[in-house]
């Protein structure tokens, strides 16, 4: 064990301690002021210990034997989509949540993604490197992932259905897919999204109505402020008005740690979770939100290192999984509050508030660990 600590990749290490520091600033400042909800620093501490343990355990542990059980973790996640959905908690419109005891929550949509990652190494190794066949490798890969996403997509909770799609297609692509099939795809894709925007204006009330009747219209709500905002009502595009008027009233060095006048007024919904980035443009300004992306940068940067190095093909297909994962949620997170991506409820990893997307988060940063500290040994099952 001592061993294998010695070999820990000492960068990632201080980056998620940087992390640590940021949230429990940043998510301090978003509640502090908030009517319904205190968060305590002792509290986020805590859940940044827990997810430390979380991630040096993982790491400690061979991810070759993981991915020999994939079929098992993968029935393991289906299961506990399908009960959430007949059994769970419904929050903010969706239901996607296992209430646990101490007002904890639990969303196995998070641990579903880390679950797809290692079933769609699982898959993809079987080629070891030979070109990917369409029938053989890339349609059983694609059903696979195709259950889990329609059963998030109809609790509904389209940003992790999304990322799901965004998993795939990363790993696809370094499973060494033939051109042509990419090629085909992108016009499949394009076709599908020119054809669905054509029909979606044509039939667009009719649209909102039946989605109405299943409670689904925020949905479209999101769309269309992403799409028409010069067409929506100004209640609709409250969050992201106000998020992208609070970032560039930063300026350049921000209002000051406990200042933001936005945040602090409650003008930004969910400011501790999905929109914490909102806080860090408006109390750290642009220095504050560029050196926090270049420590992404890094982070992203370690991880390929990995990627390049591992001596097994499923430990590189692990590593750009969760790194798909990773930069899709960062891109989709900051572009989503500065206006040039839909609303969604996706969290900034490490320093959105949210216990689940914490430990999975930290699970996953484990698992890429894991592929650096086994390198050669073949894996013991027991």
């Amino acid at each position: 064990m001592l061993a294998k600590l010695k070999n820990i990749d000492i960068p990632i290490v201080v980056i998620l301690f940087a992390f640590m520091v940021t949230s429990t600033m940043m998510v301090y400042s978003a509640s502090v002021d908030h009517p319904t909800i205190s968060i305590s620093i002792t509290k986020i501490l805590v859940l940044y210990a827990v997810g430390l343990v979380a991630f040096l355990g993982i790491s400690l542990f061979d991810y070759r034997v993981l991915v020999k059980i994939a079929p098992y973790l993968y029935g393991i996640g289906i299961v506990s989509l399908i009960a959430v959905y007949l059994f769970g908690a419904k929050i903010h419109g969706a239901r996607g949540w296992f209430e646990l005891p101490g007002g904890l929550n639990f969303q196995p949509a998070e641990l579903v993604k880390l679950i797809l990652i290692i079933c769609v190494t699982a898959l993809l190794a079987r080629r070891e490197g030979d070109r990917l066949q369409l029938k053989r490798d890339v349609i059983p890969v694609g059903a696979a992932v195709l259950l889990p996403f329609i059963l998030v997509l109809i609790q509904p909770d389209l940003g992790n259905a999304v990322i799901f799609i965004v998993i795939l297609v990363g790993m696809i692509w370094i499973g060494n897919v033939k051109y042509m099939h990419v090629l085909l795809s992108i016009v499949i894709v394009a076709g599908v999204g020119y054809l669905s925007l054509t029909l979606y204006k044509h039939f667009h009330d009719a649209l909102f109505e039946i989605l109405k009747q299943q409670g689904f219209s925020h949905w479209m709500d999101r769309i269309d402020t992403f799409l028409y905002p010069q067409d929506v009502s100004a209640d609709d595009n409250y969050q992201v008005r106000n998020a992208v008027r609070a970032i560039g009233s930063g300026g350049l060095e921000g209002e000051g740690f406990l200042k933001g006048t936005s945040v602090h007024s409650n003008f930004i919904p969910f400011a501790y979770s999905d929109s914490i980035f909102v806080v860090v443009g408006e109390e750290f300004g642009f220095r504050g939100a560029a050196i926090l992306l270049l420590i992404y940068f890094m982070l992203i940067y370690r991880m390929i290192l990995i990627s390049i190095q591992s001596t097994h093909l499923s430990g590189a297909y692990i590593v750009v999984g969760v790194v798909s994962m990773f930069v899709f949620q960062i891109f989709e997170n900051v572009g989503m509050m500065i206006g040039i991506m839909p609303l969604t409820g996706i969290t900034l990893p490490f320093i959105s508030y949210g216990g689940t997307s914490l430990l999975i988060n930290m699970l996953s940063l484990g698992l890429v660990m894991s592929v650096k500290l086994h390198q050669d040994r073949e894996p013991e099952l027991f």
